[in-house]
């Protein structure tokens, strides 16, 4: 029996996740939450099989999540949800520690089959990913823009994008607001853009963020 933990803000898309996982025979959802805080203190307790980690939390990211729990060694494999198919986010995902990566508005029988996947020590990487990924591991470092960004810059950066207001940002990701108009100013100078609006449009441009 698969054993998961599902981890999404998202009530009704949470539920969603639950039943779909709940009708197979060999998968029991052995928990579930809406905060990435309280997802981790989850998987230490539960050590659930697969975590299914949606990506936009608001009080963690996927990434930052993977990063904390990565160095515990457990033996829980990551399963990350988004709605962003850029292929930074998968690889930088991989890179931390995740085991795979599906992009929301998959198949209910590709999101099965990655629980399967990852839960026999297998990786998976999204139908709507994979040909992206393949072309960037081709190419050189910084091939893509956003490659030169650190995680964290990335994680300011997304958030600049989305609107969030730099307080908040701040306290999200547990920062001063003098080290965030650092890290503004660095992306800025590193991606060679102006303000906040060129960071929300080359966020936009590169599927790192989806306002609608």
């Amino acid at each position: 029996m698969i054993r998961v933990l599902v981890v999404d803000d998202h009530t009704l898309v949470r539920a969603g996740l639950c039943r779909l996982l709940e009708s197979e025979d060999d998968i029991k959802v052995v928990g579930e939450t809406g905060s990435g805080r309280e997802g981790i203190q989850m998987c230490q307790k539960l050590k659930p099989d697969v975590l299914l980690l949606d990506y936009n939390l608001p009080d963690a990211d996927g990434l930052a999540v993977t990063e904390q729990l990565t160095p515990l060694n457990l033996k829980t494999r990551i399963l990350i949800l988004t709605m962003y198919s850029n292929e930074e986010y998968a690889i930088r995902l991989l890179r931390a520690g995740a085991s795979g990566f599906v992009v929301k508005g998959a198949s209910t029988d590709e999101l099965v089959e990655a629980v399967r996947v990852v839960a026999n020590k297998g990786t998976y990487v999204g139908k709507a990913i994979q040909e992206k990924m393949v072309q960037r591991l081709g190419q050189p470092q910084g091939e893509a823009p956003e490659a030169v960004l650190s995680n964290r810059e990335m994680q300011v950066l997304t958030r600049i994008g989305a609107g969030t207001p730099t307080r908040q940002l701040a306290e999200e990701l547990c920062l001063s607001l003098s080290t965030v108009e650092t890290y503004r100013s660095r992306i800025l100078e590193k991606l060679n853009l102006r303000n906040n609006s060129d960071i929300t449009r080359f966020a936009i441009r590169r599927g790192l963020i989806d306002l609608e």
